[in-house]
């Protein structure tokens, strides 16, 4: 992507323009229905897999309909139109069934973090006003999660697919079939908009309670399109994915990118299985490996030398690649480690990494058809407040403080990043504007001291936190799992490379892990906790 289409103007909005068209995107990719999406794909290959599970059942993409289909006509008995439907299942091929099954008879899955706790996803069924809750009795009773479904059933009615497979009737399977028969025509009696929400996903609650993201058919399907014109996948093309689907990057390049662009999405319930899931890539032909920094790591310590051999690249998010997580990667299974950005409000990929077009140290260009502009930060002489716009831009949120009103997003959404872009246009982030502290005068990017604490013990997590500091105002703490830390190595390296003692926490807290949320990033209200004591 050339850098004028990412125009950048620092500390104002570029001009209103034609950036989606001039990327060269089809606009005709985006502007349909996710059923309709999965309609088309299915007209290029019905009977090539799109889906499969540690069952090793996969699902074509004809199948997929049918099933949809007929689970769908059961469920829209039980819901109403445009009804937001709590979604909580693990990566298997029924969470797809049931996903594609709400999106045939317009219902909205909201894809619920069951990894968040009872609090938070209360908080998601306020926010989103979600009444009915689709799980599984198998998924429910392996995760021990009976207390925490029996609680949301207070408020919401759940159901189970194994109850309500067992429900489905004559009538149910004759629909069903018909649907799938001709799926265009039936699918236009449910009067689909590409506008209309698609799905519903939640922020993680780092920041307070989860807000819930609405997400249009059109910003899931511009966000497929932005990528698939920069990868040159093919249908021989095998996805494994353990990111959960609850979570943008899992939905969206996990499960949705494979099933529209024909070729295969593998899922696996955990990204925890770290001893399991190296030997099952090599097993599925894995070709392109969805992962987090955190995730990568551990299953490339717990790998065989030859368990990534059919990997032809990876696309990791949700947190910055660590220099030694690369070069075990690198020595141990030739194996690069692409880094991209993104958001949940933008569908969520912003920014990726990708052969031949990729750079250490950044999160590559922006995707075709998004704009950006970044607004200067008091205190920082580099970067800026990273604020985009594109076709992939959410709806709006839907938050506890008016439970099921949308409160729509304007065209430009501010992503409350720190960064900078190149002349090339890749982009650099420098961290979270909230992840900056404010020491003696002098904003700190607490992403920076991480970094510092990384090039110092290179096999350790780190994660740097601000506290109330009576003299400076804020002082740095770090929390690590580095065993034996202290702070004379850390000044030793910071005075050696011309880093300023400022910048050098002064306290360090052990701990035997860090501790994670169930996307991979770090849990920093947790980790905060730690640096006062209170765990």
């Amino acid at each position: 992507m050339s850098t004028d289409m990412a125009r950048v103007a620092i500390g104002g909005a570029t001009k209103a323009g034609s950036t989606v068209e001039a990327s060269g995107l089809d606009p005709s990719f985006w502007r349909r229905s996710l059923f309709e999406a999965l309609v088309d794909a299915s007209r290029i290959a019905p009977d090539a897999p799109a889906v499969e599970d540690q069952d090793r059942q996969p699902l074509s993409r004809k199948r997929l309909i049918l099933a949809a289909a007929v689970l769908g006509r059961r469920l829209s008995r039980m819901t109403k139109p445009g009804e937001r439907v709590g979604v909580l299942l693990p990566n298997v091929n029924g969470a797809a069934v049931v996903f594609f099954a709400l999106a045939a008879y317009g219902r909205v899955p909201a894809m619920l973090n069951f990894s968040t706790g009872l609090k938070n996803l209360e908080a998601a069924c306020l926010a989103a006003d979600i009444r009915t809750i689709v799980t599984s009795a198998k998924f429910v009773q392996v995760q021990k999660l009976d207390d925490m479904v029996a609680a949301l059933g207070k408020r919401a009615t759940v159901l189970t697919v194994e109850t309500i497979r067992k429900e489905i009737g004559p009538l149910d399977k004759t629909f069903g079939a018909a649907y799938a028969a001709a799926p265009s025509v039936v699918h236009r009696l449910f009067r689909p908009k590409p506008d209309d929400i698609g799905a519903v996903l939640f922020t993680s609650g780092t920041e307070g309670v989860p807000k819930g993201v609405a997400l249009s058919n059109a910003n899931l399907l511009a966000n497929c399109a932005q990528v698939l014109a920069i990868y040159g996948f093919t249908p021989q093309d095998v996805f494994f994915n353990a990111l959960p689907v609850f979570h943008s990057f899992g939905l969206t390049a996990g499960l949705l990118l494979p099933v529209f662009g024909g070729f295969k999405s593998f899922l696996y319930p955990s990204p925890l299985h770290f001893k399991q899931i190296p030997k099952l890539v090599g097993e599925t032909g894995t070709t392109i490996l969805l992962s987090t920094d955190t995730f990568a790591a551990a299953w490339g310590k717990a790998a065989g030398p030859d368990d990534f051999a059919t990997v032809k690249f990876t696309i990791l998010g949700a947190e910055r690649v660590k220099e030694a997580t690369r070069t075990l990667w690198r020595e141990r299974f030739k194996v690069e480690l692409n880094e991209g950005y993104g958001v949940t409000e933008a569908s969520p990929v912003l920014a990726v990494n990708r052969p031949g077009a990729d750079r250490q140290g950044t999160v590559g260009k922006l995707l075709p058809g998004i704009e950006a502009r970044l607004e200067p930060v008091p205190g920082l002489d580099r970067g800026g407040r990273l604020i985009v716009r594109g076709p992939n831009l959410m709806t709006g949120y839907l938050k506890v403080d008016q439970p099921g009103v949308l409160q729509k997003a304007g065209d430009w959404y501010d992503t409350g990043d720190i960064v900078e872009i190149t002349a090339d246009g890749f982009v650099m982030i420098r961290g979270r504007a909230k992840r900056f502290a404010k020491i003696g005068g002098e904003m700190v990017s607490l992403a920076a001291v991480e970094a510092y604490a990384a090039a110092v013990w290179p096999e350790a997590s780190h994660a740097v936190v601000a506290v109330p500091d009576d003299r400076k105002g804020e002082a740095l703490v770090l929390v690590t799992d580095a065993e034996g830390a202290n702070t004379a190595p850390l000044l030793a390296w910071a005075r050696e490379h011309g880093v300023a003692e400022i910048l050098v926490p002064k306290t360090i807290v052990s701990v035997p892990t860090l501790p994670v949320l169930g996307t991979g990033k770090l849990d920093y209200p947790a980790i905060e906790r730690a640096a006062r004591g209170e765990l």
